[in-house]
């Protein structure tokens, strides 16, 4: 057998596989995470969660589940439905407690072996992880690990959580996670399904969200309240920073083992990652957008006919721009939601069409109109442009654009998948170069300070900001150590064969 290719691994830049133009001009969540303790139904309650968070990841999802003396499996590459919608493989999950994840690849890529939850057997038992997020000191600590002797059977950054743990010389399953994570830098939340409990961890800045859910007797916890609303469970609070969560059969219990650290929220997650019905860190998603909205109208007006959303994301903020400038709001664009990756990869010849695979304008209410399109950002331009094209094509005799969001100027490194800075529009060009670029007759982005004022406070203190933000500001909170302290990247991680 000839040998196979050997990929470099770098952990600062996605390795996930060709996606559409427009799917790669935004930014996407890696994943997210649902895990339940004490019902019958654990597996069925994980799925349906797992399907109202499919919107932070449709590349792969995952059920683990444990029924007092067995764990059972079933990961595989897709969409939740696809995955999870026959009974037989549900009947298959047997368990009182579950822990889920859904994947969307930043570091590590897509293949099959590592789809989340990760398990492993370890001394006390049997542990499920699963992560959102992204450790920023990932390949130096699994460079030190491979050295003692650690063996790697995936190219995630979470496995290396998973043999700090094994290392560990604390006894109980809790401590070893304190100790484990102890070495870890960079953004987390995670769920660890044991043989005993369902443990819920947020890092200490509280970069990435986790909620706590109450149904009946259950306990949950999930990315977004969203989750909690599909299965009839209520909303207890958020994991706090920091904070370690222990749910067996005495209840759920609560340690605080971290130094403190100042909370520093993905601000992201409100302007677009999270689901508008979600509620995350105590503000209601979609309210939060309607008033970056009105924040946006009161800093960049323009005389105009009529508002226009880029559908989906760019909705509820145009929504409050039209009610703040008094103008009528219009969809404009119609998105189609049922375009899949499926159905375009295998037919690169007609890639052309890009963008009206996935909107058409509604030239009724925009021909002969001076339109504002107002989305929540922008990441490369290349479907911006797009859009405004097809809007012009449409008939608008102007075409003006207003983001929801600060100009995206550095990548994320915290869980998000992003492209390499040069990549960025707003690292290589001003507003008015930008402007040119996308061909719009005017274009305005929301101010830091505006977006602060919308999430309530009176603007960005530059000393001690609310938020994560570095996508907008180059503030990174926690040190990038795999970025900036690393030369040489590579790692001999063999390609799996299709």
């Amino acid at each position: 057998m000839a040998p196979q290719a050997v990929p470099s691994y770098n952990p600062a830049v996605s390795s996930a596989p060709k996606r559409l133009d427009h799917d790669l001009d935004k930014f996407h969540e890696e994943c997210a995470l649902f895990g339940i303790y004490g019902t019958s139904d654990a597996a069925a309650h994980t799925a349906l969660g797992l399907h109202a968070l499919q919107h932070r990841g449709q590349e792969a999802s995952g059920i683990v589940t444990f029924d007092g003396r067995h764990f059972h499996n079933h990961r595989a590459a897709g969409l939740v439905g696809d995955i999870f919608g026959e009974q037989s493989v549900i009947a298959k999950l047997k368990g009182y407690s579950a822990i889920g994840h859904n994947r969307y690849a930043t570091t590590g890529g897509s293949s099959d072996r590592n789809i989340q939850p990760i398990f492993a057997d370890f001394d006390f038992g049997g542990l499920a992880l699963a992560h959102n997020g992204n450790l920023t000191n990932a390949y130096l600590l699994r460079k030190e690990l491979v050295r003692i002797g650690c063996l790697f059977q995936s190219t995630t950054d979470t496995e290396v959580i998973n043999h700090l743990i094994a290392r560990s010389n604390y006894s109980t399953v809790v401590d070893r996670v304190i100790d484990a994570l102890g070495r870890v830098k960079g953004a987390y939340s995670l769920l660890l399904l044991t043989n005993e409990a369902l443990l819920g961890v947020r890092d200490p800045l509280g970069v990435r969200p986790l909620v706590i859910g109450r149904l009946e007797d259950s306990w949950i916890l999930t990315s977004e309240s969203c989750a909690l609303d599909i299965i009839g469970a209520r909303f207890v609070r958020d994991v706090e920073p920091g904070e370690i969560v222990i749910v067996d059969g005495n209840g759920l219990r609560s340690i605080k083992p971290f130094t403190r650290e100042k909370r520093r929220f993905c601000v992201f997650e409100h302007i677009y990652f999270a689901r508008p019905d979600s509620r995350v860190e105590g503000i209601g998603v979609y309210d939060a957008r309607k008033r970056i909205g009105i924040q946006l109208a009161t800093e960049s007006p323009v005389p105009a006919d009529v508002v226009v959303p880029v559908p989906d994301s760019g909705v509820p903020a145009a929504i409050g721009y039209a009610a703040r400038s008094g103008l009528p709001f219009e969809l404009g664009i119609i998105r189609n939601h049922y375009v899949g990756r499926t159905f375009i990869e295998p037919a690169d010849h007609i890639r052309h069409l890009g963008v009206r695979l996935k909107h058409n304008a509604n030239r009724a209410h925009i021909e002969g109109k001076r339109v504002i399109l107002v989305d929540d950002s922008i990441v490369r331009g290349t479907t911006s442009m797009k859009i405004v094209e097809m809007v012009r094509n449409a008939g608008a005799r102007e075409v003006h654009m207003r983001i929801a969001a600060p100009p995206t100027t550095d990548p994320c490194f915290y869980g998000i998948d992003t492209p390499e800075r040069e990549k960025l529009l707003a690292s290589r060009y001003d507003v008015a170069g930008m402007a040119k670029f996308i061909g719009v007759d005017s274009l305005a982005f929301l101010s830091i300070d505006g977006l602060y004022r919308a999430m309530g406070l009176p603007g960005r203190d530059p000393n001690n900001p609310t938020f994560c933000d570095a996508c907008f500001t180059g503030d990174y909170p926690i040190s990038l150590d795999d970025v900036t302290g690393v030369e040489d990247r590579q790692l001999s991680l063999l390609v799996e064969s299709a």
